[in-house]
C-alpha cells in the first residue's frame, strides 16, 4: 500500500513538472506581450503628463548612459507639440524584440487664427528584452539606423 502512495506522489510530481514545461513558453510569451503593451502605454502616459524624467526609466540602459535623466526630461517636456492621448494598436514580437504600434494624439500651436490644432499619428516603437525586463529602444539607436545589417 505504501508503494502505491509513493507511485501516486511521483506520478503527480511528474505530471506537475511536465505541465509546467508545457505551459512555460506560452505563459512567458503571453506575460511578455502583456508587459510590453503595459510599459509602452505607461511610457507615453508619462510623456503626456510631462513626466519625462519618469519615462526615462523605460529607455534601454545603454541609451540612458548616453542621455542623462534631466537632459532627456528637458528635451521631451519642452517640445512645441503636446501629446494628448495614446492608444495601443498592435505588437509583433520575437524572443527578445518587439515592434509595438500605437496611435498618439497631439496638438500643435500653429499660431494666428489657426491656434492649436489637434491630430493623431501612428507610432511604431522597438522594445527589447534585457535581463528579463522590456525597454524602449529609441529609433536613432536601432541597428538599421546605425548602418548595421537590416
Amino acid at each position: 500500500m505504501k508503494s502505491k502512495k509513493i507511485y501516486f506522489v511521483l506520478f503527480g510530481l511528474v505530471l506537475a513538472a511536465l505541465s509546467g514545461c508545457a505551459a512555460g513558453p506560452g505563459v512567458t510569451k503571453a506575460a511578455d506581450e502583456s508587459a510590453i503593451r503595459t510599459r509602452a502605454v505607461e511610457r507615453w502616459e508619462l510623456l503626456i503628463a510631462h513626466k519625462a524624467e519618469k519615462a526615462w526609466d523605460y529607455l534601454t540602459p545603454g541609451y540612458r548612459t548616453t542621455k542623462p535623466r534631466q537632459a532627456y526630461a528637458d528635451e521631451m517636456n519642452s517640445r512645441g507639440m503636446r501629446w494628448t492621448k495614446v492608444t495601443f494598436a498592435s505588437q509583433e514580437c520575437d524572443v527578445d524584440t518587439c515592434k509595438v504600434s500605437l496611435m498618439v494624439g497631439y496638438t500643435v500651436d500653429l499660431g494666428g487664427l489657426a491656434g492649436r490644432v489637434g491630430s493623431a499619428s501612428p507610432v511604431v516603437e522597438t522594445w527589447v528584452k534585457i535581463k528579463g525586463s522590456w525597454y524602449y529602444l529609441p529609433e536613432q539607436l536601432q541597428p538599421s539606423k546605425l548602418g548595421g545589417n537590416s
